[in-house]
């Protein structure tokens, strides 16, 4: 009887310390995770709040977003952020974002990549009164600096 006891004592001691992981997710408990979770959010109530300063204080110098087109003439960066997105969100009106983060993977050197299901809607004020809806997987990278962690690309 105690030989089949001292497997599943080993496998209860195993179990209990495994990684931890953020309530409710698969992420783990780290205070890097929790760090870059922190962020997300703030990029969040920045987006509902049409808060542009807000966002630019997230971001890293070397900010640079592609907007998921070829062309140059609508890439966001760290240097035209405070011009692009006073005008866009002057055209929007109500706007309401959930994330769902699904992974938080931070890297040795420095970098993490966060695999997120961004639900947004809003009203975009004098083109169309209809309310606008939006869900998408996306990726966000980020960069540690100076102890902090900023988004690099993927707003």
């Amino acid at each position: 009887m105690n030989v089949r006891l001292l497997p599943a004592c080993a496998l209860l001691l195993l179990v209990a310390c495994g990684p931890r992981n953020i309530p409710g997710t698969q992420i783990p408990d780290t205070s890097d995770s929790r760090a870059i979770l922190d962020v997300m959010e703030r990029y969040r109530s920045a987006i509902e709040a049409r808060d542009a300063k807000a966002i630019q204080q997230l971001v890293s110098k070397s900010f640079r977003d592609n907007g998921g087109t070829e062309d140059p003439q609508d890439d966001l960066t760290y240097a035209n952020l405070p011009q692009a997105l006073p005008a866009l969100f002057a055209q929007l009106e109500s706007a309401r974002v959930d994330l769902d983060i699904r992974s938080v993977n931070v890297r040795n050197d420095g970098a993490a990549t966060v695999i997120y299901y961004w639900n947004v809607s809003w009203r975009a004020s004098g083109l169309i009164e209809k309310s606008q809806r939006d869900s998408e997987l996306e990726q966000m990278v980020f960069q540690k600096e100076d102890g902090q962690w900023r988004i690099v690309s993927g707003i």
